[in-house]
């Protein structure tokens, strides 16, 4: 079928009032242009029901509508729309009937129009959507219909949407088998004869392969067709070479296409075993990998292609190959760029499945809906080569009991039935999963500590002694019991937080295939270790690749109650613990990443903080430190300092100002991080890597001076179809070209009519603004704005103004 998107000319509403009698349009409905986060709309309040999980943002019941006026002739054609994503507990009305419905926020469904249509009218479609039961996630979510919708038409015989089903059976030497599915539909009350031709395209737009197959559609029948392609000397799909097929699906009658669908895909091969591990196109793979989150930071959850292309893009520069979408189905746009860029993808189904982790959480309808919403998940990813593996769940407080584990088993056993291509795990917490053995667990901890160990009631005491021996806690025989039943019926034994057993079960469970499905950011050069160990290890995700709204205070540095960490108070809002900050610019445990994986020689410098220098931080397991790449402090002179240098080579050495401050072991043996205790002296700060006495990287760091000025730059387009999204980065920038990280303050965005603002903020964890304001404060000297153009043939101006003067933009 045709599909065209439907983003534009929709009214929009927040309505409480389920009991109108009258369903008409208010005047002070808006107009929007999908897709739309109702959420962002709502200012952060301390006293929001959702607390800091959304970012002390409020849900509602939002109503969405639009009109489409078929013609005469549509009476012998098919219509229907497709929504991506709506969230959550959309209702979908034609000309007020009810059409569709989809409790899941994150499923994408199909509205069939031709029962509620009339013909050569206006026909109002209505979507109302509940997101006010509050709270019902631990993330940020967004509201309202925040991806993309399409309306699909096609005649009264077609190719049923999302019906075409591309397989790799085999790859031998210079030829790849594949087989190709698509199931017909006939509406007629009489039978057709037809032909349906696959066509097989490479990236050039040749044609690589085809076939056909002729067939009469009897009355009112729907068929499956399958036909096996052999395809010549393939271009294979990997992560390092993302080569993409097309196959075009044609459906054709008396010599005319009555119908077709472009379906774009790759060929590879997936393989898993004890000895080699995880093996694509029969190469072992290991997969350098970032849990995150949906939300695209200043535009909230609103879902852009252009959004998750650049997010993508910035992942992989900064080393890593796979993503884990957390915890919840990923969105077609999303898929696209990593099959584009090349990123293997973990898609998650829930984050929870009968107990709820939020009081009006998906566990209300996990019952009812969870096949349905395993299907959509299925049927969007089967023919994207980047998705690898589905997860069943995300730390699922039953997962390890007899009930949990067949819900598991089920889980599994759909997901097989739908796609047997690909591998399942679940993403299993052993803390989470132990329920009712915690109290034996910890009885055998306390009974090993020496007296002056014990703690003394208090339950912050006791918590203290849980973290503190974690390991002991997740190798424990009674959480060993539990991991067992729990992964009885999986491929892979996702381990979230469990790096300790590791060694343990690749020998007492010498067929299970393990990865670290969520780990601690600072913890990684100890777990790319252990990956490295054990070929059944296949790869590493950290908690998270992309920082992101809600979780509030997870990785922020705290100093008092309340700053940060799980204390965390309004305004904090960000988790604030991902590698690249929610513009996308890279933090320190970035470049401490690549350097662990091996993918940079040169060292990198970040400084902790001057002022807390001695302070004892309040840090939780997602935080490394309070550091900055930056050596500028003024007002700091003189006073002492920590130097974190990042290296991968076995020594470094630190300089100030030309003057060696010493060399300090580094690279693996040293944890590949060395830190210097010195004082804050302006000027050149230099590291100097090296592996057994030769130099193999440099890396320095500059005082800003000089008076500041306003900078803006917009960075060059990633693609070429998208929605035209412009992201301009500003800064503060001193005489001598250095980015003033200590000099923040308020900066305003205006723009000419031909540009609309969609998003204007930094990375500031406990930000005082909306991301929809138009005055905003710089976090560590920058900020990021994202815009689109009305009419993008026409130039557009941006300017941004503040105390450091203006600076216009020109986006073209």
């Amino acid at each position: 079928m045709k599909a065209q998107l439907f983003n534009k000319n929709w009214k929009f509403w927040t309505d409480r009032n389920a009991f109108a009698l009258v369903w008409s349009v208010p005047e002070f409905a808006r107009d929007v242009t999908l897709p739309h986060d109702a959420m962002l709309e709502n200012r952060p309040r301390p006293d929001s029901p959702n607390g800091g999980n959304t970012a002390f943002r409020d849900g509602d019941a939002y109503t969405y509508v639009t009109w489409i006026t078929p013609t005469e002739e549509d009476r012998h054609r098919t219509l229907m729309l497709r929504f991506d994503g709506v969230y959550m507990n959309a209702k979908v009305f034609v000309n007020e009937e009810p059409a569709a419905k989809c409790a899941y926020g994150y499923s994408g469904f199909y509205v069939p129009l031709d029962g509620f249509l009339r013909y050569g009218e206006k026909n109002e479609i209505r979507v109302q959507v509940k997101n006010g039961g509050m709270p019902n996630s631990r993330w940020y979510t967004g509201g309202g219909i925040y991806r993309d919708v399409y309306l699909l038409s096609g005649g009264n015989v077609y190719i049923l949407p999302g019906s075409v089903q591309i397989t790799t059976e085999s790859v031998y030497g210079d030829a790849a088998a594949l087989s190709v599915r698509a199931t017909l539909k006939n509406r007629c009350c009489r039978s057709r004869d037809l032909t349906l031709k696959f066509r097989v395209l490479d990236g050039n737009g040749a044609e690589a392969a085809c076939e056909t197959a002729v067939l009469s559609l009897l009355e009112g029948e729907e068929r499956t067709v399958t036909r096996r392609i052999t395809v010549k000397e393939p271009k294979l799909w990997s992560a390092e070479h993302p080569n993409l097929y097309t196959v075009v699906s044609e459906l054709w009658e008396n010599g005319s296409v009555v119908d077709s669908d472009t379906t774009v895909t790759g060929i590879r091969t997936l393989s898993l075993d004890a000895v080699n591990g995880l093996q694509v196109n029969g190469e072992s793979v290991k997969l350098r990998g970032a849990c995150i989150h949906h939300d695209n930071g200043v535009l909230g959850a609103a879902c852009y292609y252009d959004a998750e292309y650049r997010r993508i893009f910035k992942l992989k520069q900064a080393g890593f190959n796979s993503i884990r979408m957390s915890h919840h189905p990923a969105a077609p746009a999303l898929l696209r760029a990593c099959d584009e860029l090349g990123m293997y993808v973990m898609d998650e189904t829930f984050d929870m499945w009968h107990r709820g982790k939020s009081d009006l959480d998906y566990s209300l309808f996990f019952e009812e809906c969870w096949e349905r919403d395993v299907e959509a998940m299925v049927r969007k990813d089967y023919n994207c080569p980047s998705v690898i593996l589905y997860s069943v769940g995300n730390e699922i407080p039953e997962i390890g009991t007899r009930h949990g584990a067949k819900t598991c088993h089920d889980l599994c056993g759909k997901i097989r039935a739908l796609d047997p291509t690909r591998y399942t795990l679940a993403s299993v917490n052993g803390v989470f999963a132990a329920g009712d053995c915690m109290g034996e667990i910890m009885g055998d901890i306390l009974s090993s500590l020496a007296p002056d160990e014990l703690p003394e009631g208090d339950v912050n005491d006791f918590m203290t002694v849980q973290a503190d021996h974690m390991d002991e806690i997740v190798c424990h025989r009674a959480i060993t019991r539990r991991l067992d039943m729990a992964f009885a019926s999986t491929d892979i034994a996702g381990y979230n937080y469990m790096t300790a057993r590791y060694a343990g079960d690749v020998v007492s469970c010498p067929n299970r295939i393990i990865v670290g499905s969520e780990t601690y950011p600072p913890a990684i050069a100890e777990n790319w270790a252990e990956v490295k160990k054990y070929s059944r290890v296949i790869g590493d995700f950290t908690w998270t690749g992309w920082d992101y709204m809600g979780e509030a205070g997870l990785g922020i540095p705290a100093y008092a109650f309340g700053e940060g960490g799980f204390g965390a108070q309004y305004p904090c809002q960000l988790s604030y613990c991902g590698d690249l900050d929610i513009t996308g610019f890279r933090r320190p445990a970035s470049y401490f990443r690549e350097l662990v994986f091996g993918l940079r020689a040169k060292p990198y410098i970040a400084v902790q903080r001057p002022d807390k220098y001695g302070v004892k931080m309040l840090a939780t397991p997602w935080i490394m430190s309070d550091a900055v790449s930056s050596w500028s402090y003024p007002g700091m002179e003189g006073k002492p300092v920590i130097v974190e240098v990042y290296s991968a080579g076995d020594e470094v050495e630190l300089k100030c100002n030309g003057e060696s401050l010493g060399r300090m072991p580094a690279g693996e043996q040293g944890g590949f991080v060395a830190r210097f205790d010195t004082v804050y002296r302006p000027g050149t700060l230099e590291a100097v890597s090296y592996e057994k006495g030769q130099v193999i990287g440099t890396f320095e760091l500059v005082t800003a001076q000089g008076p500041c000025s306003l900078a803006a730059e917009a960075e060059q387009p990633l693609t070429r179809d998208g929605e035209g999204l412009i992201y301009v980065n500003v800064a503060n920038v001193a005489a001598n070209g250095v980015v003033s990280t200590c000099d923040d303050h308020e900066i305003t965005a205006s723009a000419d009519d031909n540009v609309e603002i969609l998003g204007f903020g930094g990375g500031d964890h406990s930000p005082l603004y909306s991301y929809l304001d138009k005055t905003v404060r710089t976090y560590n000297g920058r900020a990021l704005l994202v815009a689109k153009k009305k009419d993008r043939a026409i130039p557009g101006e941006i300017t941004f103004s503040g105390k450091n003067g203006s600076v216009t933009v020109s986006v073209t």
